[in-house]
């Protein structure tokens, strides 16, 4: 099924573009969620507008991220895990454990998905 993407999807797709994707996905997840629309002649001509909403939605998040992260530069975090007796982690530490605790620090929300790490520190 082709669909146009209304707003960012992460790791699939931003908004205003048009994409196939399979047909349970699309039913079952991104038209329910309003992330997508069936690309119909209609919307394909509404294309422009919800491009520019998609832009400027990633604008305004990225002026939040850029001033998040200049405020960053002085403040250092501690999380504490428990540990196994020889030493290893009972889980892991993720970017939602960060995020949390950023969080907290700076007094305003983190998205987990604005904390990159390569892989969950164990």
């Amino acid at each position: 099924m082709e669909v146009v993407f209304t707003q960012d999807v992460p790791n699939k797709a931003r908004a205003g573009e048009v994409r196939r994707v399979p047909d349970g996905y699309a039913r079952n997840y991104l038209l329910p969620q309003g992330l997508a629309e069936i690309a119909t002649p209609e919307v394909l001509k509404r294309l422009h507008k919800i491009t520019a909403v998609g832009d400027e939605v990633r604008i305004r998040e990225t002026a939040v991220m850029e001033e998040l992260a200049s405020g960053l530069d002085d403040i250092s975090i501690t999380l504490t895990a428990r540990i196994t007796p020889t030493g290893r982690y009972y889980g892991a530490i993720t970017s939602t454990h960060i995020a949390m605790e950023l969080a907290e620090k700076v007094g305003r929300e983190v998205e987990r998905r604005w904390v990159e790490i390569a892989e969950p520190i164990r």
